[in-house]
């Protein structure tokens, strides 16, 4: 959850959770997009992220309290997810991914935007997100991620992280048992995306750092070319090398 507005407020962001405050509506919304995503996702879902969704205690009855979520995933791995109030700028975001914490919207969408909303929201981050947080390969990419873009310097080194965030964090796929499953959190939380990404319409490439920092993307579109690793120590390997690439602390 990236802020681009070079103009964003500096103000605080982080907010506290009022779980209390959600509606009827609001937990009927979570639940119809939890069922019909979890239906697909049975068949279509990185075990990794199923295993992590029942492990922290998702559920299609109400909306997630976050202090409930940490207390099932801190002890795994060692991550939280914070509540904000929207967007953080880069920088700011990237500093709490290398201290193992993930900023998390709270507003749930509208029933008439079940499909598609502009902006992220709970649905989008609590379910789509942070279920792979409680993997310890998966985990140790997204904090050594967060160091390493927080070190980039230039526009060119900002893009390429975005570049390698994008097609993996919110794009990926990977090969389980010879077939391929989502674990992106753009595939995970839209059913659209998820279908066009196993589709004949998408390309799919053999993930490299090489190849994905080299791929441009947008971000309002079906995507034309995805990545595939073939387990969660291979993003582990390409943070690292990215690393050494920018001179980034150990």
């Amino acid at each position: 959850m990236i802020e681009s507005n070079q103009h964003a407020p500096s103000i605080p962001t982080f907010i506290t959770q009022r779980w209390d405050e959600y509606t009827i509506e609001d937990h009927a919304v979570w639940g119809i997009l939890f069922d019909r995503r979890m239906r697909e996702l049975e068949r279509t879902g990185s075990r990794v992220f199923l295993e992590g969704a029942a492990a922290i205690g998702l559920n299609p009855v109400t909306v997630p309290r976050l202090a409930e979520v940490n207390r099932q995933l801190g002890p795994r791995t060692g991550w939280n997810a914070v509540p904000v109030s929207g967007f953080l700028p880069a920088q700011q975001f990237f500093e709490c991914l290398a201290k193992r914490r993930f900023p998390t919207t709270v507003t749930v969408r509208p029933r008439n935007q079940l499909d598609y909303l502009p902006e992220p929201d709970i649905f989008h981050d609590v379910f789509g997100h942070v279920p792979l947080h409680s993997d310890p390969h998966f985990g140790n990419f997204l904090q050594r991620f967060g160091a390493v873009a927080a070190s980039a310097r230039t526009e060119e080194e900002t893009l390429q992280m975005a570049r390698l965030f994008w097609f993996t964090v919110e794009f990926g796929l990977v090969r389980e048992d010879g077939r391929l499953k989502v674990y992106g959190s753009g595939l995970i939380s839209s059913a659209g995306d998820a279908a066009n990404a196993l589709s004949p319409a998408c390309e799919r490439r053999p993930f490299s750092l090489d190849a994905v920092i080299a791929q441009p993307f947008e971000i309002d579109r079906l995507q034309d070319v995805l990545f595939v690793v073939e387990d969660f120590a291979e993003l582990f390997t390409a943070v690292e090398e990215a690393g050494r690439r920018l001179g980034a602390p150990a």
